[in-house]
Order: structure tokens, then C-alpha cells, then sequence
């Protein structure tokens, strides 16, 4: 009877029930959505579904959040002709909507991710503009606008006389589990900067960071919202930021004032905003990162180098400042006397570039990263993918370029040295090995990638060594087996040093573009291949192989047939320069050898009995059973003198 009494006879009461009812009854059939009050309402993690690239965290079907999404978008929608609303619902690819663009005389376009959609053949007119910008809010300075209660952001373009001519309507949307990849960050209480080009989604993930932090870990988050892009437009913030409140400001250059007005007033134990960009606000963001207050911000930029390089944001990163060594300093770190170095402690903890909607690039110590860049060497990164089932997929880390003599940069930092080490001959133990196990008869093209030297100089280098036809230049590093360059201009591009570093590739560097110092490093790559880089074919190279068979046929004659059964044996017809190199081997084993055949039929046979010499050349005899004392048929590595390398031969 009370409930009756309640309902019947205070209808102004209803409205203020109603919130209530649906808390305590969730199934309750109502035009409001239960996620419209109730930002702290937490759905199962039993299904996934993808929003424009995003993995999302859903309840069963995903009913509830694909109906409140779909009535945010009607109100987009909203705003255009009834035939323009026709034929965007008709798309395949409604529920990936990017944007509506409209300009007075143009016709009207619909992006998807899969390219423009034409919505009308009719151009757009002054009447379809008013109709839109009636039922949006007033445009701020920013010439930006919102739909109360909705993420939508509806930007205008003006005239001279500031009559508005063009609106760009971008849908907005609340993806949950968007931040899961950086949850760890999270957590551990780490201030996070994000870095990423427009489009890209940074407050997507930072709106659903302040979610996370105020919902699933309870802490006090207050949103700093400069164009209503987090908390949507209104005075009621939207639910996709949970129990975040949120500031919003009326000016962009009053964001700075408003970020240390929330810090006094309201005591949160986190600050979230929104596209840092002028050097007031960075100052601002570093003073209230000195009162221990954990930050949540984005920047514009695609890498943490672009905000090196930015003097209004420097100071997020520690500051940049050039410092002069002196010169024990400066020989030491193979360095030129004025470097750039961080100035202080950084703003941020981590750095996090935004790839993608399903890919980002961590920097756990972002001052580490900054040393790292300014120093010229490749920071460690460690990347993050999200797969279609909201699940991390990958992740991987690239380690710093050292300094040791195995590394790929062979002179450390590419400091000034020698003219020995100036020329990198200096190759990992695993590339040496794979190197070594190419057979010479398989052997394919070496590829070259060239930095800092013209290449004509180069060709010219590869002719007089004549190596020109066992190498070829190209302009895809990726691909390049070996990577030749100056040793200054190498020395200030960290870019092509990580790259080296990323595809294994070996470094071989002039120090000046010089012919004397390209032919100087290019003969180093010569002879760091076990069968040197001649041209396939050339006489040199059959001369050497020739000399090899014949000089190892000799020897397992020697060893297996002659020595031990005491038998004579024929070896194979031979040109005379290599009969006389198997005459001196002969000899080594005090054997005896004569030759047979005419023409190009002469050969050698190996006799079993030893050599006999006249008794008159007995001094000749005793120097002969000296050599042969101090003899050792093999090098020191296995291999019979006079030849670098000699292979064994089937039987």
C-alpha cells in the first residue's frame, strides 16, 4: 500500500525512484539504459566483440552495450537528412562508423574503414547545416562542439566572416578493455604518457584508464577534460569513465590553471588529461607530478623522439641541454665534445606509442629511453598486441646496441680509432659460423646496402678487387646482407644502427669517402669470407680450388694406399705449376714421384720406396731429414701448408 501510495499520488517522486529501481531490479523494462546511471556497473568477461578494431569486454550477447551504443549513435545520426540516415544504416559497416563529413556544394561522405561512402548525390546546403547545428551545442572557441550524454564530437569549419561552411561529425565511443594491455602499468601506480598520431585512439584508452583506475582499483580520479572528448558534452559525464569525475574547461589556454585548480581543490589521487600540447600545460603536468600525484596524459607525436625535438613538450621527457665534455671525456666516449643530455627527472614513469587500436610500443623507464636516444643508441621496447579474442597475442624486446667488440657496430659507439679498427672486420661467433658453412659452390649474391658513400665510388671499389660480380648494391636494408658506410655519418644516425642491429646485418665503415679508405674496407669483407668475394668463375678463384683437390689427392694417396699397402699410384692429370706443388708434398713424405703420360695427359705416380740421393749431396740429405723432423704435414688448423683450407675428398 505504501509503494501504491508512493506512486499514485507523488508523481514528482517517480523520476527520483526511478534511477532506483533500476539498481535494484538491473532486468527492470525501462526506455533508460541501466549503463546511463550506473557507470560502476561491471559486466562479466564472458564474450568478446570488436568496436572499430578495438577488443571489447561484453556480457552475454553484448545486448546491453550494443543497445546503448546504438542509441548514441541514432543521436549522431540524428543530425542529418532523412535520406542520408537511409542509406548509412543500409551500409554493411555501420557499426564501424569513423566519421560524417559535410561541406556546403560538396556532396556528403561517410568514412569506414574500408574507405569513403558517398551518402547523397544532392551537395550539401546551408539548410542541412543549420538543421545539424541546431541540435548540437554551442561551438567553443576550438570550434567544437558535443551531444550531451554521447562521446560524439562535432567540429566546424568557418568562413572569414565566421559563418560556419563545413562539419567534420566524428563518432565517439566507449570501449571497455581497451586499456587491458597496460593494466600491469596501471596497477602498479606508474604515470603513463601516450603517444600517437590523431586517429589513432589515445582517448579511447585513456577513457577507459580512468575507468579502470576508479573503478576496479578505487582510487580518486579526476579527469581534466579539455574539449568534453573523455566525459562527452553535458553536464553529466558520460559512463564510459566509471566513478571519474571530471573538470571541464571552458578555455584551452586556461587547461593549465584547471589542472592545479583540481589538484587543490579536490584532492585526487590521479590526474587524467587530455592532449597535452602547449609548454604552460607540460609545466603544469611536472608540478603536479612533484606532489606525487600519479598522471594519465596523451600528446600528440608517433615516437618518443618526436617529443625530444619538440621544445613546448621537452620538458615531459626531463628537459634537453647541451653539454660540453672535456677531452679525456670525450675520447672516452668516443663522442664529440658537445652532446645533448636530460636535464632532470622525468614527468612520466612509462611511454607507451600507440601503433595501433591493437598494438602498442612500452617504454617501461622513459628516462632510460631518452638517455638511450640522445646517445645514439637503440632504447629497449617492448611491444604489445591485442589478437581478436581480447587476448595479449605477442610481446617482444629489443635490447640496447652495447658497446662490446661482438656487436654489429663494430667500433662500440663508432668512436675515432685506428685506421685497423676504423674498418670493421669484427663479426658475431653465430654470423661467422653461418658464413662459414656456405660452400662455395652454393654461395649466392651478396647484397650490400650503402650509407653515406656514393655508390658509383663504391662499384669502382668492387671492380678493382674485382668482386663487382659477387655483390650487389640495395636500397632495402631488410634485405641487405652487409652494410657499408662512413664512420662519421654512420656515427650520428641511430637509425640505421638499429636497424643493423634489428636484421643482424654486419657493419663495414670508412672512415672517410676516400678511394684508398673504400678499397681499404672493402678488402676487409673480402677476407672475412672464408673464400673471399672474387667474381664466380674468375681464375684466381679455379686456380685455388684446383690446387686444393689436387694437393689433398695426393695426400690420401700418400696416407692410404702408398704408405701403407706399399703400392704405386697413379694421380690424375694436372697442369705442370700444380705436378711441382705435388712433387714438394711428395717430397715431405721422403717418397719418390715420376712422371708419365705426354701433353695434356702428365700425371704423377707415387712410389712406395723412399727417396735414394746421391751420396756427394750428403749435406743436401742431412738438411732434407731436418725438414722432414721438424716437419708437420698439417697447420695448426688441420690444414697442409701452403693452403688456407683444404676439405676432405670422398674415398
Amino acid at each position: 500500500m505504501f509503494c501504491y501510495s508512493l506512486f499514485h499520488h507523488s508523481p514528482p517522486l517517480i523520476t527520483k525512484w526511478k534511477p532506483q529501481l533500476l539498481f535494484f531490479k538491473p532486468n527492470f523494462k525501462s526506455q533508460f539504459s541501466p549503463l546511463n546511471f550506473y557507470p560502476n556497473q561491471n559486466f562479466p568477461h564472458f564474450f568478446t566483440k570488436r568496436i572499430s578494431g578495438y577488443p571489447i569486454k561484453s556480457p552475454a550477447f553484448s545486448s546491453s552495450l550494443e543497445d546503448e551504443f546504438d542509441v548514441e549513435l541514432g543521436r549522431l545520426l540524428s543530425l542529418l537528412p532523412e535520406e542520408m540516415r537511409r542509406r548509412i544504416r543500409e551500409h554493411e559497416e555501420l557499426r564501424e562508423l569513423i566519421e560524417v563529413v559535410m561541406d556546403i556544394g560538396r556532396k556528403p561522405l561517410a568514412r569506414f574503414p574500408s574507405g569513403d561512402f558517398v551518402l547523397s548525390d544532392c551537395p550539401i546546403t546551408v539548410q542541412d547545416i543549420e538543421h545539424a547545428t541546431s541540435q548540437v551545442g554551442d561551438f567553443a572557441i576550438d570550434n567544437r562542439a558535443g551531444i550531451s550524454r554521447t562521446l560524439h564530437r562535432i567540429s566546424a569549419i568557418r568562413n572569414r566572416k565566421g559563418t560556419i561552411i563545413g562539419l567534420t561529425c566524428r563518432v565517439g565511443r566507449a570501449i571497455s578493455g581497451s586499456a587491458d594491455l597496460l593494466r600491469d602499468l596501471v596497477q602498479d601506480g606508474a604515470s603513463l604518457l601516450l603517444i600517437g598520431p590523431p586517429g589513432v585512439g589515445k582517448t579511447t584508452i585513456i577513457r577507459d584508464i580512468a575507468r579502470m583506475l576508479a573503478n576496479d582499483y578505487k582510487k580518486r580520479v579526476m579527469i581534466v577534460d579539455t574539449s568534453n572528448e573523455i566525459g562527452g558534452d553535458g553536464d553529466i559525464p558520460h559512463a564510459g569513465i566509471g566513478c571519474a569525475r571530471r573538470m571541464q574547461v571552458p578555455d584551452s589556454d586556461m587547461q593549465h590553471k584547471v589542472l592545479i585548480e583540481a589538484v587543490e581543490n579536490h584532492m585526487p589521487q590521479v590526474i587524467v588529461i587530455d592532449e597535452i600540447g602547449t609548454k604552460l600545460e607540460a609545466m603544469a603536468a611536472c608540478t603536479i607530478a612533484q606532489r606525487g600525484i600519479q598522471l594519465v596524459a596523451t600528446a600528440h607525436g608517433v615516437t618518443i623522439e618526436n617529443l625530444i625535438m619538440n621544445p613546448s613538450l621537452e620538458i615531459l621527457i626531463g628537459g634537453i641541454q647541451s653539454v660540453t665534455l672535456g677531452d679525456d671525456e670525450a675520447n672516452r666516449r668516443g663522442v664529440q665534445k658537445t652532446v645533448l643530455e636530460r636535464k632532470g627527472p622525468s614527468t612520466f614513469s612509462c611511454g607507451v606509442e600507440i601503433v595501433s587500436k591493437t598494438e602498442l610500443r612500452v617504454h617501461r623507464c622513459l628516462e632510460a629511453t631518452v638517455d638511450a636516444v640522445l646517445a645514439g643508441r637503440f632504447p629497449r621496447i617492448e611491444i604489445r598486441k591485442m589478437n581478436s579474442q581480447g587476448l595479449e597475442e605477442s610481446s617482444q624486446t629489443f635490447t640496447d646496441i652495447s658497446s662490446d667488440k661482438e656487436d654489429l657496430v663494430v667500433t662500440g659507439d663508432l668512436s675515432e680509432t685506428s685506421d685497423e679498427n676504423s674498418i670493421g672486420n669484427h663479426f658475431p661467433s653465430d654470423l661467422s659460423s653461418k658464413m662459414a658453412d656456405d660452400s662455395t659452390e652454393d654461395r649466392d649474391l651478396l647484397h650490400m646496402y650503402v650509407y653515406g658513400i656514393q655508390e658509383a665510388s663504391v662499384i669502382q671499389g668492387l671492380k678493382k678487387l674485382k668482386m663487382d660480380a659477387a655483390v650487389q648494391l640495395t636500397d632495402n636494408i631488410s634485405e641487405a646482407g652487409v652494410l657499408f658506410a662512413v664512420l662519421s655519418k654512420l656515427r650520428k644516425n641511430s637509425g640505421i644502427q638499429a636497424a643493423a642491429k634489428s636484421h643482424k646485418i654486419p657493419v663495414y665503415v670508412a672512415k672517410t669517402s676516400s678511394s684508398m679508405q673504400i678499397t681499404k674496407a672493402l678488402e676487409a669483407l673480402k677476407d672475412d669470407y672464408p673464400y673471399g668475394l672474387k667474381n664466380p668463375g674468375s681464375e684466381n678463384d679455379m686456380n685455388i680450388l684446383e690446387k686444393v683437390d689436387a694437393l689433398e689427392e695426393a695426400r690420401i694417396a700418400i696416407e692410404q694406399v702408398v704408405i701403407p699397402k706399399e703400392e704405386p699410384v697413379e694421380l690424375l692429370p694436372r697442369p705442370t705449376q700444380i705436378i711441382s706443388l705435388q712433387t714438394e708434398l711428395i717430397e715431405k713424405y721422403q717418397l719418390q714421384s715420376e712422371k708419365i703420360g705426354k701433353g695434356s695427359d702428365v700425371r704423377l705416380r707415387i712410389l712406395p720406396f723412399k727417396l735414394v740421393k746421391d751420396e756427394d749431396k750428403s749435406s743436401g740429405e742431412d738438411a732434407n731429414a731436418n725438414d722432414f723432423e721438424n716437419f708437420e704435414p698439417y697447420g695448426a688448423n688441420g690444414s697442409p701448408h701452403g693452403v688456407d683450407r683444404l676439405p676432405l675428398l670422398p674415398d
